[in-house]
């Protein structure tokens, strides 16, 4: 142990001399993220003895509580992407970036918890392709696997991407450097104890995360007078811009800075996007299915919606914060001059501005394990639809349980190296927001489409699921690439020319949807259903879900997503 940080500190000595830092780092600050470091790996090697199965190492052996898949489910999402990306967005596009946060989020977690869960629980599935495998076969679970795929290793690419521009910018790191010491250890804790290893480390990582956080949006209320201080100072930078309402200025795109109306916000994020994203990405349902039972498993995204509606207290915060009291103005990553710095750049000069000696470390840290976090999931979700998606059904059958183990965990280093490739593609987006929300629409919008209608029709059929899935795929990219490379045509699938890359890409997952829902319908109608008996467990008509009428009404999820949903429509009106 010894060694190992004696060998960290001086290779993050070196690079951190670099001219360009905004701060270095004291050695309390540097023993802080050593002792991580080694507290992570420490806990996978540990856990590496509880994960010889394959139901251990995919799906945790199904035995965690309500509490701790709660916690890993909210932080799987809650990555240095989250902390970095929407801080960006919150400096750009003001409270807007909220809705991710509040319409963009919880009523999709409600849904999933109370509708859609009994489903993927009941059937004992280990991935959402896999519910598709036993709902549609298996051209539309193999469809749904490969674009899962390529979706995580992308993801996997911005999350590292978030990570090096933090130490470049606080540090003065070498973006390599950074990517590479991270990522390796990420790839060795979830190699060794899989996604046992990756929900424990997230349970940390939650709590480092709030910790470490915590810090900027405090001492910012206190610098800039408190929240009517803030905003006073906000009006006084940018006069004639509303940054601060979430609803007023949603009437018109053109009274809002990120050109959009309310009606993108409630169909397109609040319907699909973030239906699709909360409800069909493996990589945060994977934490709920590993639930001890269905009643942990309903409660678990309940747990997490209520921390997620206090997620942007550190996130948006600190964006907002940024316009208020930085002496200088911010711009787009791929406009941005030498010398100037961008949207997503404003949490670590936030940081650099509020953190001394000793908290700083802690602030790194919390970024750290937000990074590797976000990282875990990703790749165990990718190592688990690889192995159970695609090479157990497409290319070898019948191996023994320890050979799928073992493939488990050569493919989490795989594509962990793989998807470092993909961080250099995040730098030709304009922030790190835009780059996810039009991943989210190219694969996740179309999927919500297929598993929705999968589960709550029964006339649904193979051959649509796949056509309709692909329908969806194909229509939003096509939509992707003519408003890109065709500024003219945005106004097309928007209604509105100046709309920005987070509004194009609601409408372009509302259209997507649609043409998945569509297509899905017709060819339903045309082609053979299934019978009832192939049917039982899968949908809705035909699956017995255990009642909850015996226990006490605080037992009861149902109950505890009522609370949920009635604070949500609270902070609504407060920030209306």
């Amino acid at each position: 142990m010894i060694h190992f940080g004696v060998l960290l500190y001086a290779l993050l000595a070196v690079p951190a001399a670099a001219k360009n830092r905004i701060i270095s780092l004291r050695p309390v600050d540097l023993a802080i993220i050593v002792i991580y470091f080694v507290a992570v790996l420490g806990i996978g090697f540990y856990l590496k003895g509880y994960a010889k199965r394959g139901e251990d190492f995919f799906v945790a052996g199904r035995e965690m509580t309500a509490w701790v898949a709660g916690l890993a489910f909210i932080s799987a999402n809650l990555g240095s992407l989250e902390l970095l990306g929407w801080a960006g967005n919150a400096y750009q596009y003001g409270i807007l970036a909220a809705h991710w946060y509040w319409v963009g989020a919880i009523p999709a977690m409600l849904f999933l918890a109370l509708v859609m869960m009994p489903f993927y629980y009941i059937c004992k599935t280990h991935s959402v392709p896999g519910y598709l495998e036993l709902r549609y076969g298996h051209a539309t679970s193999g469809l749904s696997a490969v674009t899962f795929a390529v979706m995580t290793i992308l993801m996997s690419g911005v999350n590292m991407y978030a990570m090096a521009v933090v130490m470049q910018v606080i540090l003065g790191w070498n973006i390599h450097f950074s990517i590479w010491v991270s990522s390796l250890t990420v790839g060795i804790y979830v190699a060794l104890g899989g996604l046992f290893s990756a929900i424990f480390n997230e349970v940390i990582q939650f709590f480092l995360i709030w910790l470490g956080a915590l810090l900027v949006p405090i001492l910012g209320l206190v610098e800039s007078g408190g929240w009517s201080g803030m905003v006073a100072k906000i009006h006084q930078n940018f006069p004639g811009q509303d940054f601060t309402h979430m609803w007023g200025p949603m009437a018109h795109p053109s009274q809002n800075p990120m050109g959009v109306q309310w009606v993108a916000i409630v169909f397109g994020l609040g319907a699909v996007l973030s239906m699709g994203y909360w409800t069909t990405d493996f990589l945060v349902v994977q934490r709920v299915i590993a639930a001890k039972d269905i009643r942990s498993a309903k409660s678990a995204p309940i747990i997490g919606a209520f921390f997620k509606m206090a997620v942007p207290f550190i996130v948006i915060l600190p964006g907002l914060l940024g316009l208020a009291v930085l002496p200088f103005h911010l711009y787009p990553a791929n406009a941005a001059m030498a010398g100037q710095h961008t949207y997503d750049q404003v949490l670590p000069l936030m940081m650099a501005r509020y953190l001394g000696p000793g908290l700083l470390g802690l602030g790194i840290t919390a970024l750290i394990a937000g990074f590797m976090s976000g990282m875990a999931g990703n790749i165990s979700a990718f190592a688990t639809v690889w192995t159970y998606d695609l090479y157990r059904p497409f290319i070898r059958k019948d191996a023994t349980d320890q050979h799928y183990v073992t493939m488990g965990r050569w493919c989490t280093i795989i594509g962990l190296l793989v998807s470092i490739g993909a961080a250099y593609v995040v730098t030709r987006f304009g922030s790190l927001m835009d780059y996810v929300q039009a991943l989210f629409s190219f694969f996740i919008a179309p999927l919500f489409g297929t598993v929705l209608i999968g589960m709550l029709w029964k006339r649904a059929t193979k051959q649509a699921g796949f056509w309709g899935l692909l329908a969806g795929v194909v229509s939003s990219v096509t939509m992707f690439s003519l408003m890109r490379n065709h500024p003219g045509r945005v106004a097309w699938f928007t209604f509105y020319a100046k709309s920005a890359p987070l509004a194009q890409a609601m409408w372009q997952a509302l259209w997507a949807f649609l043409a998945c829902v569509i297509v899905t319908i017709v060819i339903s109608l045309l082609t053979k259903p299934k019978t009832a008996a192939e049917l039982q467990g899968l949908v809705y008509g035909e699956t017995e879900i255990p009642s909850e009428g015996h226990l006490p009404l605080y037992k009861r999820p149902i109950f505890w997503g009522g609370v949920c949903f009635a604070v949500f429509l609270v902070l609504q009106w407060i920030f209306r």
